[in-house]
């Protein structure tokens, strides 16, 4: 069975608004690169889809915008042609993706039990509809030394407390700190997930 792999970028004061953070740098772009290459898919809701689709498809003419560093082509590269999935009723999509159909929990159960070394997946509300019933088996959190003071914070609204075990920690330069935790509990996927986060 392939990890379901949460990662995202909060600030200290749990702020996981995508600009609420440092830019991005070079051994960031470096780090973000190698997640996204260590998965076999992508899992998206619909606004993080869009959101990563306006930013890292490559453009009909093949040639990456001027706005693109040399450091972003990389993971520009391995995200466009990365295997996506999106939760979504609403949207029809076509960046080498497909849509999640049915519900929830027992389609991404499904997807978990294909063969593969782990799925991706970043965003804020289709992470809090899989951790409560227990479908994510890694968080990933890239802990920005910033106070935002607004913004949306890291799983809000989660039901139940669920208790993680550290399992490896990388500072950046910029004071960023990656902390990956693995699920502590046995839990077995629940079927009440709710569907287009």
């Amino acid at each position: 069975m392939r990890p379901l792999r949460y990662s995202i970028n909060v600030t200290l004061d749990g702020c996981c608004h995508h600009e609420a953070g440092l830019p991005p740098d070079e051994e960031s772009m470096r780090y973000w690169t190698g997640e996204m290459a260590r998965a076999d898919a992508l899992l998206f809701g619909r606004v993080t889809y869009e959101m990563m689709e306006s930013a890292w498809r490559r453009p009909a003419t093949g040639i990456w915008p001027d706005w693109m560093d040399e450091s972003e082509v990389p993971f520009a590269e391995t995200i466009d042609r990365a295997k996506k999935y999106v939760v979504s009723s609403t949207l029809s999509v076509d960046w080498n993706a497909e849509l999640v159909r049915g519900d929830l929990g027992p389609a991404v159960q499904q997807l978990k039990e294909e063969p593969g070394e782990g799925i991706w997946m970043g965003g804020v509300t289709l992470p809090l509809a899989l951790a409560d019933p227990g479908l994510i088996d890694e968080y990933e959190f890239v802990v920005q030394p910033v106070l935002a003071g607004h913004g949306p914070t890291l799983l809000a609204g989660l039901r139940e407390r669920i208790q993680l075990e550290l399992v490896d920690r990388h500072e950046f330069a910029s004071g960023a700190l990656v902390l990956r935790y693995r699920s502590a509990q046995d839990a077995s996927p629940k079927q009440d997930a709710r569907m287009d986060p």
